[in-house]
């Protein structure tokens, strides 16, 4: 077997679920990359027009999705990092064994950029960097982050697969 080392991961060449590990590693990448940019083109908290639904904006979360527990004593930090390093092993776990079901590997590289991006955020800075934020009629979603959709997309697809019967070529 060959190994290539990509966006921090090892990849074994003749493993079936490389292309989804390396999939993962683009997305973070991807989402590294609008992370620094954001960072070091904005100021925290101060929105820039895009268009007439959208905003960026740099915000710092320290909470999970919603701003969960964002006003915590520092705590939360680490439990959702160390939620995220045991999902991120579990799916690659899921990855290994199930890596033709392309549905449901596709949902799970996605899932595992998404969580991945966000630690690396958690780890370096403290806080998750969002900066996507969708507004209409005077209401806001919550900023969010390449990862995230990521995440949100991934989870869609899983719920997807799920309701799907299988084709005898996935099984």
């Amino acid at each position: 077997l060959k190994a290539a080392f990509i966006g921090g991961f090892v990849l074994l060449r003749d493993e079936p679920m490389t292309k989804w590990l390396a999939l993962s590693a683009l997305i973070v990448a991807a989402d590294q990359a609008a992370k620094h940019a954001v960072v070091q083109f904005f100021t925290a908290n101060a929105a820039v027009a895009v268009a007439p639904f959208l905003n960026l904006v740099l915000v710092y979360n320290t909470g999970a999705a919603f701003s969960f527990l964002s006003d915590a004593a520092g705590w939360q930090r680490w439990l959702f990092i160390g939620i995220a390093l045991i999902a991120s092993a579990w799916i690659v776990f899921l990855l290994h064994r199930y890596p033709h079901q392309r549905r449901f590997a596709l949902a799970l590289a996605l899932v595992l950029a998404g969580a991945v991006g966000n630690v690396i955020d958690r780890v370096r800075v403290g806080a998750v960097i969002d900066f996507l934020d969708f507004h209409a009629f005077g209401w806001h979603w919550p900023a969010f982050n390449v990862a995230d959709s990521a995440i949100t997309c991934g989870a869609f697809l899983l719920v997807w697969d799920a309701l799907k019967p299988r084709q005898k070529a996935e099984v």
